[in-house]
């Protein structure tokens, strides 16, 4: 069998079509769990963060998110469906008028955004927040 070069074309784009689509979402998933079992020294607990952020963001290329903690010293973000998910960490000292943050983040498509905060007592705690997004940042 002869392959032509458009046989050839057609089968790169397939393969490279099925490794985009099965890649990164498992890739990002376990780099998402990892991040937040390093930076928490385990799993944390769900509640006691709050993110805020849009519901439905039109563009992802700056999505607003703000991210909050009575009590914690440091708070990660992390965006668990980009293909490097750490967005950002945020740290407090007893300076700090509030444990609060807010920037703008990049999304390349509809996903969770988990914020994890290092409490001053020693614990941990967790939020997730989903953000639909229209238009990709990430080249979407």
């Amino acid at each position: 069998m002869q392959m032509t070069r458009r046989d050839l074309f057609a089968l790169a784009a397939g393969l490279a079509a099925v490794g985009l689509i099965q890649v990164p979402a498992n890739a990002s998933e376990d780099a998402v769990e990892a991040a937040i079992k390093k930076f928490a020294g385990g799993m944390p607990e769900t509640g006691g963060v709050e993110i805020g952020a849009p519901e439905i963001a039109e563009n992802g290329n700056t999505v607003p998110i703000e991210v909050s903690a009575d009590g914690a010293t440091e708070i990660m973000i992390l965006a668990a469906g980009n293909p490097n998910p750490g967005v950002g960490t945020f740290h407090f000292t007893k300076a700090s008028a509030e444990s609060r943050a807010s920037t703008r983040i990049r999304l390349a498509g509809t996903q969770d955004i988990v914020a994890v905060a290092k409490m001053a007592d020693g614990s941990t705690k967790m939020a997730r927040r989903e953000v639909k997004v229209t238009i990709g940042g990430c080249g979407g």
